[in-house]
């Protein structure tokens, strides 16, 4: 019994590291957000794309306001979209939903085409908003931090400490190693489209194992922070926070060199 209860209470604490305190809604299209009076210019073909952050699993949306906050500073028209349900459900049902809300921006924007910056799961809803539903012709750039967007062996934790498949979250069923959904979803091109890909991801993130999963192929800028940061320490969540990893995220919405700042606040 003991046994049984300290397997629950990591599994736990396995889930909480998906989350963030708190509670948010997306920010609607119509949202003022302006940008800091003091903010550094960036070039006006980037800036005319709105970003939309997109969480991850069980990411409520003030979780992702920091990083939002940040490309306000630079100049960008930026909105959080937290995933229906907290991602908890079907991929491929929130990434219609997705489709959506990239509609909602563009009409109050008058904006063509967005930026996609998305973490964890909120990476695969785009990729397949992407792939699978005509997202190409409406995104420019998507950058993916720590996305399992080959599976994660952490999906399948909650059945080794016998909780069930995922504890029957869908989602996380989905981002197990050779499900249906990423097989599908990996078929062919992983790139499609002339969207720009960048992922960013790091040897210490605890959700994405092997971390070399997180990486897509086929003309896609794959980051790995440590590569050129050794010893910076980035967990999944601090993807959203670290100061190295958004200047690849600012890099990469420019179209520019992969030259992390590895002592970013």
């Amino acid at each position: 019994m003991l046994l049984r209860k300290t397997a629950l209470v990591g599994f736990l604490v396995t889930a909480a590291l998906f989350a963030s305190a708190g509670t948010a809604t997306a920010a609607t299209p119509t949202d003022p957000t302006p940008a800091r009076a003091a903010a550094p210019a960036v070039p006006a073909a980037a800036a005319a794309n709105p970003v939309i952050v997109v969480g991850g699993l069980s990411g409520v949306a003030v979780a992702y306001q920091p990083l939002a906050a940040r490309l306000r500073a630079d100049g960008y028209r930026a909105y959080v979209y937290p995933l229906p349900g907290l991602g908890l459900g079907d991929i491929p049902t929130s990434a219609r939903a997705f489709a959506g809300y990239v509609d909602q921006v563009r009409a109050s924007t008058g904006a063509a085409t967005v930026d996609v910056v998305a973490h964890s799961e909120g990476g695969l809803v785009s990729r397949y908003y992407l792939k699978r539903l005509g997202g190409t012709a409406t995104v420019g750039r998507y950058v993916s931090l720590g996305t399992p967007q080959y599976g994660t062996y952490v999906a399948t934790i909650a059945a080794f400490l016998g909780l069930g498949s995922c504890a029957g979250v869908v989602a996380c069923q989905q981002m197990a190693i050779g499900s249906a959904i990423l097989t599908d979803l990996n078929a062919g091109d992983d790139t499609p489209g002339a969207v720009r890909y960048t992922t960013v991801r790091t040897v210490q993130d605890e959700l994405v194992r092997p971390t070399g999963n997180a990486a897509v192929s086929d003309g896609a800028t794959n980051v790995l922070i440590q590569a050129y940061c050794p010893l910076r320490v980035v967990g999944h969540l601090g993807l959203v926070l670290d100061g190295t990893a958004y200047t690849i995220v600012r890099g990469a919405l420019v179209d520019g060199p992969v030259r992390p700042n590895c002592l970013a606040l």
